[in-house]
């Protein structure tokens, strides 16, 4: 009986069937395999692009032009000559600039910086749940590798109980009626064991599944030794920070708008041939400059539309953002008032279990002496059964806690 005592430690590894992989091994793998995370880091360098797209479409343009028209009049009909001259021959190359001030360029910018801000924020956020998935299934599958080793070890037990009840009862100090009901309860036990073996494999499986990991072999899992974070200031999380940035890109909208409608510069210069082909068509090489200047008049009031949609979606960001604070306080206060109560609860377990080891040890030895009735033994090891499931589910419902606390815990 002394390798009962072993069972004291609650989470033994489970024997090594292939190599073992811990949390962070599979934590790495999803990260590294996320489509969802590349999107994202794709969409930031897709941002940079579109920045340095800004900075050029402000430098000077250079275009080559041709047009080439001709209009034949035959008969006396056809368009008329003073109009197209019989047809034009153009062939220029064209520069061109737009100037705007520093400040409407910096806010083009800005906008574009926001967001790449929005977006990194975005994929902190998906990191996170990603991170927190794969830990719940690895916690998931733990608690089935936990269970399904301490049922195979109760069974060990049983079988070598089982073998020296057989002796007894050949022996006629037992009845048969009491060695059958105790074969029972050891079938019972076998099948208990096979289904715990079915639950963790299924489970093991989706935990790859969920990783990435293409993998059909079975390991051990070490305890995820989950601890308690310190949770940050809210308002410097990833979460809080998305309202931020929505805010900033609400006043960066304000600005884009109020540029639009600021007078527009564009200088323009070409040099070329352009001839009708009527008149010395080897003198009509020349250049030309020019600007346009467009200076906003009226266009229906669409500037003051414009930032008003822009306020409704800044009072819709402030409605988010405090409810998000209401619930957040409400969800830790909630989550911690979980994790003291299973702790509480995982403390009077380990007692119960402690008294438990004790009389199925004295009941062993009085069984195989002959003293104890099978039914109290049986009903021993039941009661040792039940109280290590019920701790071995509170310790999991701890871990799975504490993952969701730290799941607010900044990057």
């Amino acid at each position: 009986m002394r390798w009962l005592f072993s069972l004291i430690f609650l989470f033994s590894l489970l024997r090594s069937q292939a190599q073992a992989h811990n949390l962070d091994f599979y934590i790495e793998a999803a990260k590294s395999g996320s489509p969802l995370l590349k999107d994202y880091k794709n969409q930031v360098l897709s941002n940079r692009v579109d920045s340095e797209i800004v900075r050029a479409t402000y430098r000077p343009q250079v275009n080559g032009i041709s047009n080439n028209l001709y209009a034949p009049v035959i008969h006396g009909y056809g368009y008329d000559n003073v109009i197209t001259n019989g047809g034009q021959l153009s062939a220029v190359v064209q520069a061109s600039k737009t100037f705007v001030s520093k400040n409407n360029l910096a806010t083009q910018y800005q906008n574009i910086h926001l967001q790449n801000d929005a977006v990194e924020n975005t994929s902190q956020i998906a990191e996170k749940d990603l991170k927190k998935t794969i830990t719940s299934q690895y916690i998931l599958s733990y608690g089935d590798a936990v269970a399904m080793n301490f049922n195979e070890e109760i069974l060990h037990l049983l079988e070598q109980e089982e073998t020296i009840l057989k002796k007894l009862t050949e022996a006629n100090i037992y009845k048969q009626a009491d060695y059958l009901t105790f074969f029972v309860s050891l079938q019972q036990q076998k099948l208990i064991t096979q289904q715990s073996e079915i639950q963790f494999k299924n489970d093991y499986a989706q935990l790859n599944y969920l990783s990435g990991i293409v993998d059909t072999s079975v390991s051990s899992l070490p305890d995820p030794q989950l601890h308690l974070a310190t949770l940050p200031d809210i308002y410097n999380s990833a979460f809080y920070q998305q309202y931020t940035i929505d805010s900033l890109k609400n006043i960066n909208q304000r600005s884009i708008v109020d540029y639009s409608y600021k007078p527009k510069l564009n200088v323009f210069a070409d040099a070329g041939y352009v001839s009708t082909l009527t008149y010395l068509p080897y003198k009509n090489l020349g250049v030309s400059a020019g600007l346009t200047l467009n200076v906003p008049i009226y266009d229906g009031k669409q500037r003051q539309m414009k930032q008003r949609k822009i306020a409704l979606a800044e009072r819709t960001r402030t409605e988010y953002r405090d409810f998000f604070l209401k619930q957040y306080d409400q969800q830790i206060a909630q989550l911690m008032q979980q994790l003291n109560a299973t702790e509480s609860l995982i403390q009077e377990i380990n007692g119960q279990i402690k008294y438990s080891e004790t009389l199925i040890s004295v009941n062993g030895k009085l069984l195989e002496a002959g003293t104890v009735r099978i039914t109290d033994f049986i009903l021993a090891i039941n009661t040792y059964l039940n109280a290590r499931h019920l701790l071995n589910q509170n310790y999991i419902n701890r871990l799975q806690i504490i993952n969701q606390i730290n799941y607010w815990q900044t990057m």
